[in-house]
């Protein structure tokens, strides 16, 4: 998807700041923080939104939850945190690549908007 910007940014053509990468996964700080930690967890397989996750993609999406956890260890967030994903229009997904919000560092409001 050479339109993709999170392909883009996985494959080093757009800057960012990055958190974790593997042959899998690329997270990265995301570059509007709505929290002290906001971490955008992408996987490296372009797929559109969690409505395009077929089957086959089970076991990666399973390794990005295991991940996140990682993640979220790694950065402190002992006292809880939020992961978050939106899909499609009225999900507000803005980027057509399916990604995970870890954010943490403080006390989240319900509903978030």
């Amino acid at each position: 998807m050479s339109e993709c910007l999170f392909c883009k940014i996985i494959n080093k053509e757009i800057p960012s700041d990055p958190v974790y990468e593997d042959d899998l996964i690329f997270a990265f700080n995301d570059i509007n923080p709505q929290a002290p930690v906001h971490i955008l967890i992408v996987p490296k397989k372009h797929i559109g939104s969690l409505d395009d996750v077929q089957g086959t993609d089970a076991e990666l999406m399973g390794y990005m939850m295991l991940k996140i956890k990682d993640m979220a260890e790694k950065h402190g967030l002992t006292k809880g945190y939020r992961v978050v994903n939106n899909c499609g229009e009225d999900g507000l997904q803005s980027v057509q690549h399916v990604h995970f919000h870890l954010l943490g560092g403080r006390k989240l409001l319900w509903p978030p908007g």
